[in-house]
């Protein structure tokens, strides 16, 4: 691998992923919406445009030999037709100009939320099917852009998905935010048994695997063709690891309990007022927001270990621990 571009490079996942392919020496560049002084900073150059425009993207991936394709619309609330149009359409966008291009390597960054039955998930390894029907559009149009990526598989483009879950760390602008926020205004409550374990994923963690997983179309390509679930490789008691994160932060613990048919009925006729008046605002609860912080959610890394030499490199303990002096020193709370 001696020139890489990734798409969504400007975002947590897509960051981390360009500084470690720096840090490589490899000739790396971004395609965003907005231009990254913090990205170009370290090296890496930009293209912005959208994915959604073939063009674009066929004038930009010219001269590369992999791509690592990270960009794509996330959150549980939101229009259905721009979900399909960037994680569906520009996907298939991405797959086109790497053939045209005649680039050789595709690394997709996936989600677990591919497999999300509305049922707990307990040490569900790769085997596990698609699930057929969705709470959110995120989780549809991922699966519809997974199964892209991997059938595009072949002597020419070989391509991989890689699945983290719950990506945190210093830099998150996503979960921790939301969490802390929520948090702060004593807005969070346990739903259901607050037993439930889930996998979380520490943001250098989830870079490795991808760079592993383009070492190895590179070299075995046993990973063609092939997802891959990525972890802390052992889950976490979710409201004990949002209260530990709590009580370094001097945040009240979360002690309030709401059962999951309520939060699941409360979510429902949230998602029917809001679509109802057109609310682009995200509700506060949702039905797949009851699952997702009711069940269980936790995956087998041993796929990942075996054929891409996967390791979490950082602990949960050490992860925490960088997070919580980002948080305290950059006052981000």
């Amino acid at each position: 691998m001696q020139k890489a571009i990734v798409t969504g490079g400007g975002g947590f996942v897509g960051k981390a992923i360009v500084r470690q392919l720096i840090e490589r020496g490899v000739d790396t560049a971004v395609i965003g919406r907005h231009r990254y002084p913090d990205v170009e900073k370290i090296g890496a150059q930009i293209f912005v445009g959208d994915i959604r425009d073939s063009d674009f993207l066929d004038s930009c991936f010219k001269g590369f030999d992999t791509v690592f394709h990270v960009a794509a619309k996330a959150g549980i609330w939101g229009d259905e037709k721009e979900y399909i149009s960037i994680n569906v359409n520009g996907t298939e966008n991405v797959i086109s100009a790497c053939r045209k291009s005649n680039i050789s390597r595709l690394i997709y960054t996936s989600t677990p939320s591919v497999v999300f039955n509305n049922e707990s998930l307990e040490n569900i390894d790769e085997k596990a099917p698609y699930a057929d029907s969705f709470l959110c559009h995120y989780a549809a149009s991922k699966v519809i852009a997974e199964k892209c990526v991997l059938a595009a598989n072949n002597s020419d483009l070989l391509t991989t998905a890689i699945r983290p879950h719950l990506v945190w760390g210093p830099g998150d602008n996503h979960l921790l935010p939301r969490i802390i926020e929520r948090g702060l205004k004593g807005q969070l409550s346990i739903v259901g048994s607050g037993q439930n374990k889930v996998d979380i994923a520490y943001i250098d963690n989830v870079a490795d695997a991808h760079l592993l997983a383009a070492e190895n179309l590179e070299s075995s390509r046993s990973a063609a063709g092939q997802a891959y679930f990525i972890s802390q490789g052992h889950p976490v008691n979710l409201w004990n690891w949002i209260n530990d994160l709590f009580s370094r932060l001097s945040i009240p613990p979360v002690r309030k309990c709401v059962s999951f048919k309520k939060a699941y009925l409360a979510g429902t006729f949230l998602e029917c007022v809001y679509t109802f008046f057109r609310i682009k605002q995200e509700p506060r609860m949702t039905r797949f927001l009851a699952e997702q912080l009711a069940k269980s959610h936790w995956f087998s890394i041993q796929k990942a270990n075996d054929e891409l030499g996967y390791t979490p490199r950082v602990t949960t303990e050490e992860g925490m621990n960088r997070t919580v002096s980002w948080l305290l020193e950059g006052n981000k709370f």
